[in-house]
């Protein structure tokens, strides 16, 4: 198995950091690895905690009297240039439950009141996203909207726009729109349980 034998942050910066780790291939050669991390420091680094906290919330939300249709937001990200749908998602501050995370972003980004449910722990517990590029690990957080959609939560610079997608616009999206991998995975399931969440009753 490889090694770090050290570790230099490269940045500080208020939400994400790149560092350098010195390390030992399994071969013996050394070599250098680079980690972008929410971390504020190389202490509080996964590498060092050991701790799988969840970093942030991804939104697996349904919405209508039917729940058929799937809470997405359309958002424009400086790292492709374009605009791609994801699900709605968002940082947990410290201290706070990550599912009174999916609350609060649901909040902040679509206006809608999200009431989570219950799911078995292998569904909702945290895991890890890019790890080939980042330590960033996300906890799944599911349940229902309600209210209306409004922009009025948002950050100024942020632009996004709530889809309220019925099973029809998730496959189009799927068949010809940009997505993000959790997004994508989430609109497949929905597309293929006519129940609401049937896959969560999955025992696991």
């Amino acid at each position: 198995m490889g090694q770090i034998t050290g570790i230099t942050q490269k940045t500080e910066n208020r939400f994400v950091n790149l560092y350098e780790l010195e390390t030992i291939k399994k071969t013996g050669k050394p070599g250098r690895y680079f980690v972008s991390s929410r971390a504020k420091n190389a202490d509080e680094l996964k590498i060092r905690t050991r701790d799988d906290h969840p970093d942030g919330v991804m939104i697996y939300m349904l919405y209508g009297e039917k729940k058929d249709r799937i809470v997405l937001v359309r958002q424009y990200r400086f790292a492709i240039d374009d605009y791609i749908y994801e699900l709605p998602a968002g940082l947990c501050e410290k201290g706070e439950s990550y599912r009174d995370s999916a609350v609060r972003e649901a909040k902040e980004e679509t206006g809608l009141t999200m009431t989570p449910i219950e799911v078995p722990v292998g569904f909702e517990k945290p895991y890890y996203m890019t790890v080939g590029m980042t330590d960033e690990c996300v906890a799944f957080v599911y349940g229902f909207g309600e209210g209306e959609i409004t922009d009025k939560y948002l950050e100024s610079g942020e632009e996004i726009e709530v889809i309220l997608a019925d099973r029809e616009e998730a496959r189009r999206i799927l068949r010809e729109e940009k997505a993000a991998m959790t997004c994508a995975m989430s609109l497949m399931h929905f597309i293929h349980d006519e129940e609401p969440f049937a896959f969560l009753r999955e025992t696991l």
